[in-house]
């Protein structure tokens, strides 16, 4: 399944705000209210307020003691565990929707992993990195570098970041697994979906991120 063949969001920016990153925005966008929901490394917490906000039952799942500590002092239910190796101790169809976001490539197994949500839950939604973008291709070509941007600050040493992957990476991993992609985003820089509906190489090559919305059971 290529990506122009998957159904795009409409190819409109999410809504603006000050408070919120737009590509959470756009994730929670995805989510139907009164949803149950799991944020798998879910950080400090701030997509787990947002899906709160839209009358959404939001839990999490985070790595760092930190995150959690910061995620209860926000009164979010978060509790520590390994998206790696603590899914499987879920149950089937837990949830409406599991969603990673920025998590994958942190991930010692990705396939692993995406098979869990889409287990866990009746949804996935997956954001990434998209290596493929022309900025790191850049970096790597002309500066002979491991890339760094704006939302992959870390040098090569001390990233968390293991499995980098891109856009068109992602979508072979999909079809190799039989996942079905409901809807599917690039996101500029900025975290505003590429306007137009384009081939996948050209959103492998100018998206900055991808966000997937995906079920079970989309075989060829």
């Amino acid at each position: 399944m290529s990506v122009q063949e998957v159904l795009p969001l409409g190819g409109l920016a999410p809504e603006r705000s000050d408070q919120f990153r737009a590509d959470h925005l756009l994730v929670a966008g995805m989510v139907k209210p009164g949803s149950k929901v799991l944020d798998v490394g879910c950080g400090d917490g701030d997509l787990l307020q947002l899906l709160e906000t839209r009358g959404i039952d939001g839990r999490g799942i985070e790595l760092s003691r930190e995150g959690v500590n910061r995620c209860v002092a926000k009164g979010l239910a978060v509790v520590q565990g390994d998206a790696d190796t603590d899914l499987v101790n879920y149950p089937d169809d837990a949830f409406d929707y599991v969603i990673l976001s920025q998590t994958l490539q942190a991930t010692r197994q990705p396939r692993v992993v995406l098979e869990n949500l889409l287990r866990i839950g009746r949804r996935a939604i997956v954001s990434f990195p998209n290596f493929g973008f022309w900025k790191m291709r850049l970096q790597l070509l002309v500066g002979g570098h491991m890339p760094r941007t704006e939302n992959l600050p870390a040098s090569w040493y001390d990233t968390a970041n293991i499995h980098f992957c891109t856009i068109k990476d992602f979508v072979e991993l999909c079809d190799a697994i039989h996942v079905k992609m409901e809807r599917a985003e690039a996101l500029d820089l900025y975290g505003r979906p590429l306007r137009l509906r384009m081939p996948w190489w050209v959103w492998n090559l100018f998206g900055e991120q991808g966000v997937f919305l995906l079920t079970r059971g989309g075989g060829k």
